[in-house]
């Protein structure tokens, strides 16, 4: 099966991923190797996941070439400071054993912590080495729009809550913009989309999970990646098996249309103010 691959402002970022949210020990590490073995070339990760060590481990464990996996961790709101995130991806690094990540993100913005110092620190981080690129998650477009104007060096992602119920319209807009990709995390909504009744009658008439159905959705928008997690390695494996069929136009409207007002699940307390 053949990946996509997203030109990310330069980075080279394979457009379906695996994430690690959630995924610990031993559990994490084997999910990871799993992942690697049935073909996935991006991981996902996070210092505040407290995996990147299994992580490390399952990389090591799948024998796949280090330059042949994009590797992305994140910096968590309360380190995006000067110093702090450094210090951060510096940490992150030795847990994954690792001398550089493809992508550093700062996971949530931090209205304490004035934008500009955190831009600032991640363009250090890019200067010492640590990442090939970098970028952010959690930002809605206008940060975003003052993110690109503050940094140096070009961002490669917004990691943002994506999935058929939840209209992001406007964040597409502006990383399109810019020429950042987007990255879907949570693309499945949790699991509770693969039962809707329009996804199952589209599952039936391809011949396919409605995982796959939304999955396919993410990936035929332009510059868009998702980043499914699964222990289980019949899931995994399912998960990758998207490249070999197509939604039409009619299905991609049908899937859009599911998007409501209550349909974001990530919303906690220090979250920015989105767009819709």
């Amino acid at each position: 099966m053949s990946q996509i691959i997203l030109n990310a402002n330069g980075a080279q970022m394979p457009a379906l991923g695996f994430g690690t949210y959630r995924l610990r020990g031993e559990t994490c590490a084997r999910a990871v190797d799993a992942a690697l073995r049935t073909g996935y070339r991006h991981i996902d990760t996070a210092a505040m996941y407290e995996n990147e060590d299994a992580v490390g481990e399952g990389l090591r464990a799948s024998a796949v070439r280090r330059d042949d996996v994009f590797v992305t961790t994140k910096v968590w709101t309360d380190s995006i400071g000067a110093g702090a995130l450094e210090r951060s991806a510096e940490a992150s690094l030795k847990r994954l054993k690792l001398d550089r990540v493809d992508l550093l993100l700062i996971h949530w913005p931090n209205a304490t912590i004035p934008l500009a110092e955190s831009i600032a620190a991640l363009n250090h981080a890019l200067r010492l080495g640590y990442t090939r690129a970098i970028g952010v998650a959690n930002f809605p477009s206008a940060l975003l729009d003052e993110a690109v104007r503050l940094s140096e060096a070009p961002l490669a992602a917004n990691q943002c809550e994506y999935h058929p119920l939840l209209d992001q319209s406007a964040v597409l807009t502006a990383c399109r913009c810019h020429g950042v990709a987007f990255t879907s995390y949570c693309p499945l909504g949790r699991g509770d989309l693969t039962r809707d009744p329009s996804i199952l009658a589209i599952a039936q008439r391809v011949g396919r999970a409605p995982s796959q159905v939304i999955l396919r959705w993410h990936l035929q928008q332009p510059d868009v990646c998702a980043i499914p997690m699964s222990s289980n390695p019949a899931h995994i494996a399912q998960n990758f098996d998207v490249f070999d069929f197509s939604l039409t136009a009619q299905d991609m409207a049908a899937l859009s249309a599911l998007a409501r007002p209550d349909g974001r699940m990530v919303n906690p307390g220090f979250a920015p103010r989105w767009d819709v």
